[in-house]
């Protein structure tokens, strides 16, 4: 079946401005204003009233922590002291929260018109061991395209980290899953559903002999690589003390400063290191509210982009907004670098791009995140029908100016999973319930 998404209020594609023609899981054909498909279609979708971006890609997440949102014990503290007042919390993880947080955060993604998700999960409680199985579960049930990465702390405080021993592994257990979930989930091919990459979680949480192992098996299976890195001064600090050099240096040491690898964060680089990390084509996912909140400082989106880094853009955990919404973190990006770079430099298409080609860039993906003939088939519909939007002038910087906040419908690989700003099949209302009775549970609130 061919679908015309028809005559849209704006799009963001020069040359598709009557459209885009859908065949299957993939876009066939733009249609330039004042014309027609050359293609036959059995169906037309009219959207008049939608603003039409290519599905936004989050690159950094941890979905578990939705069940620790506004913790009253963590709401007022930087990177280090959060992380260590939270981590006994979460060892408490068990496989029903945890897919109940799942569930919360894939649904958040997608209600803000995200169509591929990327999720950092490295807290591994012995009764949660199956963590990446479950997430990949929750994502086919939801429709949504996902990046996941099996993560990874082998240091715990007792040994100079920050995790407390129940939720860190040994290198044998971590190696030997991480193996198992790449040959089981992982697809390399075009229009892939499910990636997995390989996460150990910071410089701080591993020895430098899972960074190197980790490598290596990344490379003999040929997947992505993902670690935070540079996200504070505190960690600078930490790699000074531990390794004696900073963390790019580390980084490059441990054999990760590679096309492969991708990084949270990327606050903390001097000038030579940006260009390294340029050089070697390795990318940073932006996540700017998260590096508000924390006060961890702020990305050099623009001089990472012209140094040849692909950047993309990411909601980060609990730690971004409290929240997993991509098109607010579209705004909250635009503000933070203006702030910085200046009005002029930074416009709502720079900040689009981010949350689009930058970070397909980000997770080695060509099939993604942009609109033309030959890619997957993953939209983000928003309608401008809210008080907020009244008055706007350019409808696709009303989205970024006006602070959109859910799409009306998105398609992921040319199917609607969602429609009229709802998923269809879920309980909205159960899945509240059910999940803040598990964050009440795991916080001790209950």
């Amino acid at each position: 079946m061919t679908l015309w998404i028809k005559s849209p209020l704006a799009i963001l594609r020069p040359g598709a401005e009557n459209g885009l023609v859908i065949e299957s899981d993939k876009i066939i054909e733009l249609v330039p204003a004042g014309s027609g498909p050359a293609t036959f279609v059995d169906e037309i979708f009219d959207a008049s009233a939608h603003v039409i971006l290519p599905g936004l890609i989050n690159t950094h997440h941890h979905f578990y922590q939705t069940l620790t949102r506004a913790h009253p014990n963590a709401i007022n503290k930087k990177l280090f002291p959060w992380l260590q007042t939270l981590y006994p919390i979460w060892a408490g993880l068990e496989p029903e929260g945890f897919r109940l947080a799942v569930r919360v955060a894939l649904a958040e993604l997608l209600l803000s018109g995200c169509t591929t998700a990327s999720d950092h999960h490295y807290v591994f409680p012995r009764n949660l061991t199956d963590a990446v199985d479950i997430e990949v579960e929750e994502a086919e049930a939801l429709g949504i395209r996902v990046h996941l990465t099996r993560g990874s702390m082998n240091l715990s405080a007792e040994d100079g980290g920050l995790p407390p021993k129940s939720v860190v592994q040994d290198k044998d257990t971590i190696l030997a899953d991480s193996e198992r979930v790449i040959r089981r989930f992982h697809d390399p091919t075009d229009g892939a559903m499910v990636r997995v990459a390989l996460a150990p979680c910071s410089p701080f949480s591993v020895t430098p002999d899972i960074m190197i192992e980790t490598a290596s098996l990344a490379e003999k299976l040929d997947v992505r690589l993902h670690t935070h890195l540079s996200e504070t001064e505190d960690e600078n600090e930490f790699c000074q003390e531990m390794f004696g050099c900073r963390p790019v240096d580390y980084l490059e040491q441990q054999g990760w400063l590679l096309d492969r690898t991708w990084l949270a964060h990327g606050i903390h680089f001097n000038d030579d290191e940006i260009a390294r990390l340029g050089a070697a084509g390795t990318g940073v996912a932006h996540c700017p509210s998260s590096n508000h909140l924390l006060s961890s400082g702020w990305c050099q989106a623009h001089a990472l982009e012209a140094a040849g880094a692909p950047l993309g853009l990411a909601v980060d955990g609990s730690a971004s907004q409290d929240c997993s919404n991509l098109i607010q973190e579209v705004r909250q990006a635009m503000y933070m670098q203006r702030l910085h770079s200046g009005a002029e430099e930074i416009t709502h298409f720079d900040a689009f791009r981010w949350a689009t080609e930058g970070s397909a860039r980000c997770l080695g993906r060509t099939d993604i995140g942009t609109l033309r003939a030959g890619t997957q088939a993953d939209l983000a519909l928003f309608s401008l029908d809210e008080l907020r939007f009244s008055g706007a002038g350019d409808p696709l910087a009303a989205l970024v100016l006006c602070g959109a906040h859910r799409a009306d419908r998105v398609m992921v690989a040319g199917k609607w999973v969602v429609e009229n700003g709802i998923i269809p099949g879920l309980d909205v209302q159960e899945l509240l319930r059910a999940h803040h009775s598990a964050a009440m549970k795991l916080q001790g609130l209950d």
